[in-house]
């Protein structure tokens, strides 16, 4: 039986890396073959008629060639470039977080459907949500902090599935130190046992989980992002939950992401 020498993939470019005068080195996250880095000869050459089907974040149809160390991009057709989203700061700057999140936790080469799936979806959901306030403001509607209340709850949502889906699920119904159904109270939470603990293991808390925080968490664990109530939380509730989530994050990452302040300096500018 003859080796495949090309194979077609659907793919989301995550990032890219100029490599030489003219190519880019791209890493994708594909349904089947997960995380693969494929090379891109040419594609930053005036003209290339590549280039726009490459861009980060575009859902593209892609033919590789196999190579020794990268497999080569031959062919490339953009299904959705999420023009909406690239054509605002704060929703690209999300956008952009969230390929950030999946370069950093998903391997190379294994099979992440579940992943794959999470990121094409919110991508849409944050696409659909920049071309809605691009038509109220074409209407004459003055932009509001409320308008990036329920990307910010996105995040989380996406934060939560995409470590549960790795392995990481965030422990929020027991106490991740002596496993008892945690009560409606103030309770802790710690990152390096995965998630809330109860106030009988108080000396184990990092921080404080407020209920309402943890109601919030809750409901996103358990609820697809269609069916989460237009939920308005006040400044102090956010922050305390995205607290929780990035330090959750940064202990199994073992570093920050760049992202992050770039992320919070928009928050803090449109808030």
């Amino acid at each position: 039986m003859r080796e495949q020498r090309s194979y077609p993939t659907d793919a989301i470019i995550l990032k890219h890396t100029d490599l030489g005068e003219a190519d880019r080195v791209l890493t994708l996250l594909t349904p089947y073959k997960g995380k693969i880095r494929a090379l891109a000869k040419g594609s930053r050459r005036p003209g290339s008629k590549k280039a726009g089907h490459l861009e980060l974040l575009c859902y593209s149809q892609l033919q590789l060639a196999v190579g020794r160390t990268f497999d080569v991009v031959t062919q490339a057709q953009a299904k959705e470039n999420f023009f909406h989203l690239r054509n605002d700061l704060w929703y690209m700057t999300c956008g952009f977080y969230l390929a950030e999140l999946v370069d950093r936790f998903v391997e190379d080469r294994m099979q992440q459907m579940d992943v794959y799936t999470l990121l094409l979806d919110t991508l849409r959901t944050l696409d659909a949500d920049a071309a809605e306030l691009k038509k109220r403001r074409a209407e004459g509607a003055e932009p509001s902090p409320q308008d990036r209340d329920r990307t910010r709850l996105l995040m989380r949502y996406f934060e939560i599935y995409l470590l549960t889906y790795i392995g990481y699920e965030p422990v929020l119904r027991n106490c991740a130190h002596c496993g008892t159904e945690l009560k409606p109270e103030e309770n802790g939470f710690t990152p390096t046992l995965g998630g809330a603990v109860c106030p009988q293991c108080s000396q184990l808390w990092s921080q404080a989980l407020s209920l309402n925080a943890l109601k919030v968490m809750r409901l996103l664990q358990r609820t697809e992002w269609s069916h989460v109530p237009h939920l308005r939380l006040d400044l102090r509730l956010q922050a305390e939950i995205e607290a929780a989530m990035h330090s959750l994050i940064r202990y199994h990452l073992e570093r920050d992401l760049k992202s992050w302040g770039f992320l919070e300096m928009l928050t803090v500018h449109t808030s």
